[in-house]
């Protein structure tokens, strides 16, 4: 019997997958609700379901790669406390530029999504790549000042 299944089933289909399996085996899915029966119905339902997340996934990028432009061409300013050398008391961390993109340009952006190796801790201008969806990052440009 051909079955849609419904969940990953481990050793015999993933979510999604359209297989030919035993009629016993069958009715354990369908009982379980782990699979339905593969009816020119619930194949066509199937197929609008993932054009539907493939129209989904295609916005959610067009949408990464409108923000990173808005980002790369912004530069967030930040002041700080500094000694001798131009060297912070303190650091930059990946939380205050993500806070600072909130409150100046209405931008919000996880602090995790901000990848910095390690905090700043030099005053001047510091590129920090900024990771919106697994094709798109941004380079952000991040203006530590000295606090009056």
């Amino acid at each position: 019997m051909k079955v849609i299944f419904l969940s990953d089933v481990k050793g015999k289909g993933k979510k999604g997958d359209i297989k030919n399996v035993a009629d016993g085996y069958a009715n354990y899915l369908l009982k379980n609700n782990l699979a339905v029966e593969a009816s020119a119905g619930n194949v066509n339902h199937l197929d609008a379901q993932k054009k539907k997340k493939e129209k989904a996934a295609e916005s959610e990028l067009q949408d990464a790669k409108d923000l990173q432009q808005t980002i790369e061409a912004l530069t967030v300013e930040l002041s700080a406390k500094s000694g001798e050398g131009g060297r912070l008391f303190g650091s930059i961390t990946s939380k205050q530029i993500a806070e600072e993109l909130k409150k100046r340009h209405k931008i919000k952006i996880d602090k995790r999504k901000i990848e910095m190796s390690d905090a700043i801790r030099v005053l001047g201008v510091t590129n920090v790549p900024v990771k919106l969806h697994h094709e798109v990052t941004a380079t952000m440009k991040i203006h530590v000042a000295e606090e009056r």
